[in-house]
């Protein structure tokens, strides 16, 4: 039985094809292309599908998902013993909730603080007891590069190699946006890391997102490096539990 999940972001869509919890088809997308889901579908066999999104933009999508496969209605409704504590569930992004149904499912009874750098920085909590309470909504790295450009009569829109994890000296201009853009970024997350970790050194502190291949790096030699956890399919993971969950729900 083969589960097909899509995270839609702001900037990129993720596909992942699932074998119980084995993920065995990844791809990323700027473009949701139907035939290309089609394919996904018919190639691997695909029995259920669930979709995070943004926006509201992709009801197409979602119909043809529920006409092909057995669709899971994604929302904060599904809980899996999660006490949700968030004052506005209905404005709760369905990505938040799946990394911490995810780290529900691959950490219980643990601590969790989960960091999704992409287009935001968000930051969460699952405590031991499966309680969420929320957490903290920051720019992204390319949100920061472009409002110094917009909000500025001078300063250029740089563009950021994130595949250079080094930070560059602030020795001119260009230079000097990407230091301040990137060291200011590092000493956020830090900040955020450090409180968590002076309050419970046992901590599980999962860093998901784009951008995380360069936080992890400038992070690593931190007194918490060994307690970093690069998951890049957090969301995925999570939208795949939640089909797991539905499915054990139905039969009982």
């Amino acid at each position: 039985m083969h589960h097909l999940v899509i995270d839609i972001g702001n900037t990129n869509s993720k596909i992942a094809v699932f074998k119980m919890r084995e993920l065995i088809h990844f791809e990323s997308v700027h473009h949701l292309d139907q035939s290309r889901i089609a394919e996904i579908i018919r190639d691997y066999g695909i029995s259920h599908s669930a979709v995070s999104s943004v926006s509201d933009e992709h009801k197409g999508l979602i119909s043809f998902l529920k006409i092909n496969t057995q669709y899971t209605e994604f929302s904060v409704r599904i809980q899996m013993g999660i006490k949700n504590n968030y004052g506005t569930g209905t404005t709760l992004g369905l990505d938040r909730w799946a990394k911490v149904i995810a780290a529900h499912r691959l950490y219980p009874g643990q601590d969790c603080f989960m960091i999704d750098c992409g287009t935001c920085i968000t930051y969460d909590l699952l405590n031991r007891k499966q309680e969420y309470d929320g957490g903290s909504i920051s720019l992204g790295l390319n949100m920061r590069f472009q409002a110094l450009a917009h909000f500025t009569g001078r300063l250029p829109l740089v563009k950021w190699d994130k595949e250079i994890l080094r930070i560059p000296a602030g020795s001119n201009t260009n230079n000097a946006i990407l230091n301040g853009v990137l060291q200011g970024a590092v000493y956020e997350v830090d900040g955020f890391i450090a409180h968590q970790y002076a309050n419970n050194n046992k901590v599980r502190i999962m860093i998901t997102g784009g951008d995380a291949p360069f936080l992890m790096e400038q992070l690593k030699d931190r007194s918490y490096g060994h307690s970093l956890i690069h998951e890049p399919y957090l969301v995925l993971k999570g939208l795949n539990e939640a089909i797991a969950f539905e499915q054990h729900v139905q039969k009982n």
